[in-house]
C-alpha cells in the first residue's frame, strides 16, 4: 500500500523539492501540501496521512504545537517527523516531547528523507544516537517519577531488560545480538511492551525509562 505524506514548510520551493524526491519512490504519494501550523492541522485531519513532514519555524502556528494537537487526538493516527535548518538541543527534545516519532535535518540526503517516511511509517522511530544523547543529558539531573515507576511492573523482566537497552539507543539487530535471539523476537517484544505501557513508539518508550528511573545517564 502506498505510504501517504503531508508537507508542512511554509516554503513552497522546499515542499516542491520534497515531493519530487519522495515521489520517485513508487511507495510513496503526498496527498498534500500545507504552509503554517493551523493548515497542516487541518489537513492532517481531512487528508489522514500516515506520516507529516512538519517543518518547526513556521508562521503563526509552529510545527510543535501542530505536532502536539495532532498527536493528542485520539482519532488521528498520523505520525510526526520535525524538519528543521538546525539540529538545536531544545527543539530536539521539544519535538519529542511533543509526540513526533522523529527528527530531520533539512540538508540529509534526499534517501534519508525517503527511510524516514518508511521508517515512521512501518510504526517505528527515527531515534539517532545524537537524540538518544540529548535525552539523558535533559534527565540527567532529573528526579524519577515513582508513578511512571510503577507503569513498569506490567512488562516481564526480558521486556524491562529490552527498554533498558533501547534506552541506551540500540537498534533492533544490535538488541538481537545482545540478547542472542532473532529480530523478529526483538520486534514482538518491543510491540508487546509499547502496548503494555500504551506508548506509541520506542521515542515515548525511552523516555519513559529515563522518566521512571528505569535507567540513569551513565547506568
Amino acid at each position: 500500500m502506498s505510504i501517504g505524506v503531508l508537507l508542512a514548510d511554509d516554503q513552497s520551493m522546499v515542499r516542491t523539492g520534497f515531493r519530487m524526491i519522495l515521489e520517485s519512490d513508487p511507495d510513496i504519494s503526498v496527498v498534500g501540501e500545507s504552509a503554517d501550523g493551523e493548515q497542516a492541522t487541518a489537513s492532517t485531519r481531512r487528508l489522514r496521512p500516515d506520516v507529516v513532514l512538519m517543518d518547526i519555524q513556521m508562521p503563526g502556528m509552529d510545527g510543535l504545537e501542530a505536532t502536539r494537537r495532532i498527536t493528542a487526538d485520539p482519532e488521528l493516527h498520523s505520525r510526526v517527523v520535525i524538519l528543521t535548518t538546525f539540529e538545536r538541543d531544545e527543539y530536539v527534545f521539544e519535538a519529542l516531547q511533543a509526540g513526533a516519532s522523529g527528527f530531520l535535518i533539512k540538508n540529509a540526503p534526499p534517501e534519508e528523507l525517503v527511510h524516514a517516511v518508511r521508517v515512521v511509517a512501518n510504526g517505528d522511530a527515527l531515534l539517532a544516537p545524537s537524540v538518544t544523547r540529548r535525552i539523558i543529558e535533559q534527565f540527567a539531573h532529573a528526579r524519577a517519577n515513582p508513578e511512571l515507576g510503577a507503569r513498569l511492573e506490567s512488562l516481564t523482566h526480558r521486556e524491562l531488560e529490552v527498554l533498558k537497552l533501547l534506552a541506551g539507543g540500540k537498534s533492533n539487530a544490535e538488541l538481537a545480538t545482545e540478547l542472542f535471539v532473532t529480530e523478529g523476537t526483538v520486534k514482538t517484544h518491543v510491540s508487546s511492551l509499547l502496548s503494555k505501557l500504551g506508548l506509541r513508539d520506542r521515542v515515548q518508550a525511552v523516555v519513559l525509562a529515563y522518566e521512571s528511573g528505569l535507567v540513569t545517564p551513565g547506568s
